[in-house]
């Protein structure tokens, strides 16, 4: 029980990386708020997580402050503190550099990079109150590597690595972690979505000749929620099944 009676808000947490994050931290324990744009995904999951801890759901769009004000003001009354803030809510909205339009640009920005700046922002100042805290910002491999076809995803997974590390540097000093996790290609709805045939090349690209699974993910958001990871800090851990190998 490496979280006992920690306060967790994760994002993009109605399925997924976050769902299964969120599932991994109520069996260590924790106290956990799920938080994801779709209503009905949303209470379908704390139906269903329920039965591991307690877990509570609100809707929320990432790119709307005042929505995340009242989320973190209302988990602030129940919880009275946030001890965990994991950014996981993304998109994707894909074409090649010459195809991509302006609209599918800004959506991916405003979703993945602005969505994980507002988040943080407004948890940030309960956890300088308290005095401690632990962020944790899901990257990709693509914003260290880029990726064919994903200019506006590997933009905002690259800079999400930026914020990370500026924020190691402004918030330590108030004791409080602030890391990244990179995935590879982790088998989820939204990779699901790509051709067969591609993801068996990235499954042969990986030494362990495997894709990765949202659990693979959630045990590395595990261990840095948790005390034992008190010392790393500004860091990105690669969850990738040494695919950039």
């Amino acid at each position: 029980m490496r979280l006992t009676n920690k306060v967790c808000i994760i994002t993009g947490a109605a399925r997924g990386i976050g769902k299964a994050t969120a599932k991994k931290f109520l069996g260590n324990g924790a106290k956990v708020v799920i938080c994801d744009l779709d209503d009905m995904l949303i209470k379908s999951a704390v139906k269903e997580l329920s039965e591991y801890g307690e877990v509570t759901g609100f809707a929320l769009d990432v790119t709307k402050p005042d929505d995340i004000r009242y989320m973190v003001d209302e988990v602030l009354k129940t919880f009275e503190r946030v001890d965990v803030l994991i950014n996981n809510a993304g998109i994707t909205a894909d074409a090649q550099l010459i195809k991509m339009t302006s609209e599918q640009f800004d959506k991916v920005i405003d979703v993945n990079l602005k969505g994980t700046f507002n988040c943080t922002k407004e948890v940030a100042l309960s956890m300088i109150q308290s005095g401690k805290g632990k962020i944790i910002n899901i990257s990709s491999v693509v914003g260290i590597y880029g990726n064919f076809g994903q200019t506006n995803y590997a933009a905002s997974k690259f800079g999400v690595i930026g914020m990370t590390k500026t924020w190691a540097k402004e918030l330590g000093r108030k004791n409080i972690n602030v890391n990244a996790v990179a995935p590879g290609f982790i088998l989820t709805e939204m990779t699901m979505k790509m051709p067969e045939n591609l993801l068996n090349i990235m499954k042969e690209k990986s030494p362990l000749h495997k894709l990765g699974t949202p659990e693979d993910v959630a045990n590395a958001c595990v261990f840095l929620a948790s005390d034992e990871s008190d010392f790393i800090h500004g860091a990105v851990i690669s969850v990738d099944g040494g695919i950039v190998i």
